[in-house]
């Protein structure tokens, strides 16, 4: 009885995301949350396929995890971080400047990955800002892209494929190339790059940054691009005076098989924006790190204040817990993990791909995605009901079924989670 009053509640009075208010859809109530499960108020068990949105790579009510946000509190929960400093603050940074590339020495801690963006951007600015290179405060982006909520943000993700069309006239105008189409290096032409060459060519001289995914195109797309895209990227940015910045909020910290996916390009960003698996996932906190050149640059007219300051910035509760989630990920076999998940989702989901509804299936690290040729928004009213009753949790949106799973998942949890993408495509191809 409870948590129907507490659903009813909910319904008639909280806003959930990308939801409407006059028809939110039907809501779960979770009571507890442990490994890869997730307990409903009404007993059921479902295996969570998202990763709580790709933050919970560890899995939920982890010992470790539990043990450092335990202790921290007891001695300081959160302090402003404006004239103060901690040393949660201080070892977070250490590991963050350890295990990104060499020249990325600076760190802003944010709050959100949203916020991580709009740091970057601003960063971007100011640097050619500060030298004198005012007319640089343009974006140079590609198609399908996804960087966050807010409005610099919003800026710079697409603006016809993405989420975002009605703000349109709102934001910043910034460049759009063709999204990449090669999968592999094997397989790369330079056609591959034109489009984007012409445009960086074109509008250097009003460009501060190329911000991208790396790899893997999240929620713009669930699109992967191989390494040597990224690779002609970073030399026409060096080429053009422009500087990159690569969004690793969701691809950061293991998920695409390397620590960082721009490891696989063998590159360096300027900027890097890594947040969601940062503290894995227990509470919000995200960062932007640049290069000494970066933050030197933005000093460079004497004056060098960034101004930003999130009220939470280096919440100390996050950054102990941000600790203790990078060394118990490091002190893990988790390359193997995820090695071992991309194969499987290989095995399990790669035969559907000659499915008469299915589009195509991508497979890349621990992220198997499934898209359809169809989309998905007339079959919401049977399809969260269908899904959950299988005892899994997975969120379709627009035509693509994915999962990113925490690390720790065994092979029976992952192959209930494939069955339940099977059987989502069974249905739909009975219903065409």
């Amino acid at each position: 009885m409870e948590s129907n009053n507490n659903l009813r509640f909910d319904a008639e009075h909280i806003w959930h995301p990308y939801s409407s208010v006059t028809q939110p859809g039907l809501m779960h109530e979770v009571s507890s949350a442990s490994g890869v499960r997730l307990t409903l108020s009404d007993g059921r068990e479902i295996i969570d396929g998202m990763s709580s949105w790709w933050s919970t790579i560890h899995g939920y009510n982890h010992p470790r995890l539990n043990q450092a946000a335990k202790s921290q509190i007891d001695s300081m929960s959160h302090v402003m971080f404006g004239g103060l400093t901690h040393q949660p603050a201080i070892e977070l940074a250490t590991k963050l400047i350890d295990i990104t590339a060499e020249p990325l020495q600076k760190v802003f801690f944010t709050d959100s990955g949203s916020v991580s963006v709009e740091v970057a951007i601003k960063m971007a600015i100011q640097y050619f800002f500060s030298q004198d290179q005012k007319q640089k405060h343009r974006l140079l982006t590609i198609r399908n892209g996804y960087h966050g909520d807010t409005f610099g943000a919003m800026a710079v993700c697409d603006p016809v494929n993405g989420m975002h069309s009605m703000f349109e006239h709102a934001l910043p105008k910034h460049l759009f190339a063709p999204a990449p189409t090669c999968r592999n290096d094997e397989d790369w032409q330079d056609s591959d790059i034109a489009d984007f060459r012409d445009l960086i060519s074109t509008h250097h001289d009003e460009l501060a940054a190329v911000i991208l995914e790396p790899l893997v195109q999240g929620a713009g797309g669930m699109r992967i691009y191989c390494p040597e895209y990224l690779r002609q990227v970073r030399a026409l940015c060096d080429q053009y005076n422009v500087l990159l910045i690569l969004d690793e909020i969701a691809t950061g910290f293991g998920r695409t098989g390397s620590l960082f996916a721009y490891e696989q390009a063998d590159i360096c960003p300027d900027i890097l924006c890594v947040g969601k698996a940062l503290t894995g996932g227990y509470v919000t906190l995200a960062a932007t790190l640049c290069t000494d050149k970066v933050a030197q640059g933005i000093s460079a007219n004497g004056g060098g204040v960034l101004m930003h300051g999130p009220t939470f910035m280096a919440n100390p509760l996050a950054c102990r817990i941000a600790c203790e989630s990078i060394d118990l990920l490091l002190e893990s076999n988790w390359q193997q993990q995820v090695n071992d998940i991309e194969s499987q989702l290989s095995r399990e989901l790669l035969p559907y791909q000659n499915e008469p509804s299915v589009k195509e299936v991508r497979i890349k690290g621990a992220i198997g995605v499934v898209e359809l040729d169809k989309q998905l928004d007339e079959h919401m009213d049977w399809l969260p009901k269908f899904i959950v009753d299988q005892g899994v949790w997975i969120r379709p949106f627009r035509n693509l079924i994915y999962i990113m799973p925490p690390y720790i998942i065994s092979q029976e949890d992952l192959t209930q989670l494939t069955k339940a993408i099977a059987n989502i495509i069974k249905k739909l191809s009975t219903m065409s």
